[in-house]
């Protein structure tokens, strides 16, 4: 038994001691999207516009995550539908705290349920459907490429 505790402490403080790398996808760059993929475990498409790409995840989970990533690289926005929500903590990454204040605002101000719009400085959210039909949409209002609008994102 006294060997397993130094063995029990030392394995929690390298696990401790190793930073938290979430795949953040919001707001990173286009190397997130690979990692999004591998986490999702889907196909990868990538469309071409005139100021941006779009690159679209489909997870076996029958959720279809697109991420709009600008010229310079970044990930300016992001849409999904299916019948869950993807991962919102690994796709919004270090926007994930601003969302969970935003629902928790939202919560405290109604009562019920309906669809989500969170606007922040520097940050929308959306999300709506219903049970096996959810959507939902995250940009960076201020990285939008010149000509996006937020209607472009679908």
């Amino acid at each position: 038994m006294k060997r397993i505790i130094p063995f029990v402490f030392s394995f929690l403080f390298a696990a401790l001691a190793v930073p938290y790398s979430a795949s953040a996808s919001l707001g990173g760059d286009v190397s997130s999207v690979h990692d999004d993929q591998v986490k999702m475990q889907g196909t990868l498409r990538t469309t071409s516009k005139d100021s941006y790409d779009v690159h679209e995840i489909q997870a076996p989970s029958g959720v279809t995550l697109r991420e709009y990533v600008s010229r310079s690289g970044n990930v300016f926005g992001l849409s999904w539908q299916g019948r869950s929500h993807p991962d919102l903590h690994q796709i919004l990454g270090s926007y994930y705290d601003a969302y969970v204040q935003g629902v928790q605002a939202q919560r405290a101000a109604r009562h019920g349920h309906g669809p989500l719009l969170i606007q922040q400085p520097g940050l929308t959210i959306q999300m709506g459907g219903h049970m096996r039909s959810l959507v939902g949409k995250a940009y960076l209002p201020q990285a939008l490429p010149a000509g996006v609008r937020p209607e472009d994102l679908q």
